[in-house]
């Protein structure tokens, strides 16, 4: 069996919506990771609000999560806010599927062991590279730097 990446939803999207974000999914496993699994959950502010205080002690709901697995076969898990996709994609005009990809690359970035805080740019280079890529409006580190 191939590998795959795995969405699961906790808030609902349209149906076509769900398709175009496992078909990329898919693509990110197959371009970006070089056949390595994932799981992405797609959540509210809620529940990101208690992952990123139960594990990286913030108090404080953010737009994506990645926790690596430490295996290089099934990268890890990563959880993205539809709250913060819909906010961020009204601020920076583009739709709220756009910023749901945006916010997946970059997570699975991390997954993959790229840390933009700590590695000289290169996660923003790979990242600009995959984005423009892709067809993704600015991604989180080019945001970050305006």
């Amino acid at each position: 069996m191939g590998k795959r990446a795995t969405i699961l939803f906790r808030k609902p999207l349209p149906k076509e919506e769900k398709a175009s974000l496992r078909a990329f999914a898919q693509s990110l496993v197959t371009e970006v990771l070089e056949d390595r699994n994932f799981t992405c959950l797609i959540t509210g502010d809620k529940q990101l609000q208690e992952l990123n205080r139960d594990f990286l002690q913030h108090d404080y709901p953010t737009d994506v999560l990645s926790f690596p697995s430490g295996d290089p076969e099934d990268l890890g898990e990563l959880a993205i806010s539809l709250d913060r996709a819909t906010a961020q994609a009204a601020e920076h005009q583009h739709t709220t599927l756009e910023e749901l990809k945006v916010l997946m690359l970059h997570g699975v970035l991390h997954l993959s062991g790229l840390d933009h805080e700590t590695d000289k740019g290169q996660m923003r280079r790979i990242e600009t590279k995959w984005r423009k890529s892709l067809g993704l409006p600015g991604g989180l580190i080019e945001r970050s730097r305006k």
